[in-house]
């Protein structure tokens, strides 16, 4: 249920899709492997770009860094050459090698030619610390998680305290995994933006729901313990509107317009990390041709999309908190959720 009809939290003015998840864009997918056992309070979740062979025909993508306190792979080759070819994981901080090497032999299994024939592959994992509500130094994480994960890729997928998202703590609250699109009209046609993020940052006292301060609202703001701001959040913003590399650049800017409008700051122990891709354009690994044909958005048309994604960001971290429940993990340690706190629920 989306948070407009549950709660009545109404962001930005722009449409959203069937879903309102970043599964509007047609093709993307996503998929989540919860471990919720006592300490362990982890996962992964994986995004498909789209549902053929990503390393044949990749998409055009961009990345942008707000605030580096990260340890993302595969970011230099996006930037480099501007496409993306895997699937992207999203785990925990110390599990981004176990999620990289199952993702790459995900690919290798998929594509024969991977370092025989043909170049190396470029895995993208994003990563967010679940330490605290998770035993973080267990390394609970497998590379069966991660295959587990990506095949339970779906267009109607859960959101909040899922997959990478199980032991994520956001404004303070639970937070984790969070989606949302908008609907918008080039040419008489119908395209769309969703943004997926994994939400682990920023401060409660900070804390904005369209519009509103919430902890100067809340009776029960006391209960949130103090904290600081750092933690994390990975923001992907997806369309199918066919778009430069450059294009996508300017999109993923923008990714910091939805989180200042909950009241992020981007502290600095946290790592603020976007990557953006459109399903619009595809790159052939194994091009026919000498020049690749490529369509693009007129640049005056650039405003609705940068609106689009402020929208989408803005109400993928909310989803987040309110998809969330109220979680116990590491040592005892409770982690309320914003949607418990609003309906009034005692501890």
């Amino acid at each position: 249920m989306g948070i407009e009809s549950r709660w009545g939290f109404r962001v930005g003015s722009l449409p959203h899709g069937p879903l309102n998840k970043i599964s509007d864009v047609p093709g993307v997918t996503v998929g989540h492997c919860t471990l919720a056992r006592g300490d362990v309070q982890t996962g992964v979740t994986a995004l498909l770009p789209h549902p053929g062979d990503t390393f044949h025909e990749k998409v055009l993508a961009a990345s942008h860094v707000i605030n580096g306190f990260g340890k993302t792979i595969g970011l230099v080759q996006i930037d480099e050459l501007g496409t993306l070819e895997t699937p992207i994981l999203f785990t925990n901080t110390l599990s981004v090698g176990t999620a990289a090497t199952a993702l790459v032999k995900y690919m290798l299994d998929r594509c024969p030619d991977i370092c025989e024939t043909t170049s190396s592959v470029n895995p993208v994992v994003c990563e967010c610390n679940d330490s605290g509500l998770n035993d973080i130094r267990g390394l609970h994480v497998t590379e069966a998680d991660a295959l587990a994960a990506l095949a339970d890729c779906r267009a109607d997928f859960a959101e909040g305290a899922v997959g990478a998202g199980r032991g994520m703590r956001c404004h303070g609250l639970k937070g984790g995994i969070g989606s949302s699109s908008r609907a918008v009209e080039l040419d008489g046609q119908t395209y769309h933006m969703g943004a997926l993020v994994l939400s682990n940052h920023a401060k409660f006292d900070d804390l904005i729901v369209a519009g509103v301060p919430v902890a100067q609202r809340l009776e029960q703001a006391a209960q949130v313990p103090p904290h600081e701001d750092k933690g994390s959040i990975i923001t992907v913003l997806a369309t199918d509107v066919p778009l430069s590399e450059r294009q996508l650049g300017r999109i993923a800017r923008r990714a910091i317009v939805g989180l200042s409008r909950t009241g992020s700051y981007c502290g600095n122990g946290s790592g603020e990390i976007v990557i953006a891709f459109s399903t619009g354009n595809r790159i052939s690994h194994y091009p026919q041709s000498d020049l690749v044909p490529l369509r693009a958005a007129a640049e005056n048309k650039m405003d609705l999309l940068f609106r689009a994604a402020a929208e989408c960001v803005e109400e993928s971290v909310l989803s987040s908190l309110l998809h969330a429940e109220t979680v116990t993990g590491r040592n005892g340690l409770t982690v309320r959720s914003l949607a418990d706190l609003l309906q009034g629920r005692p501890d």
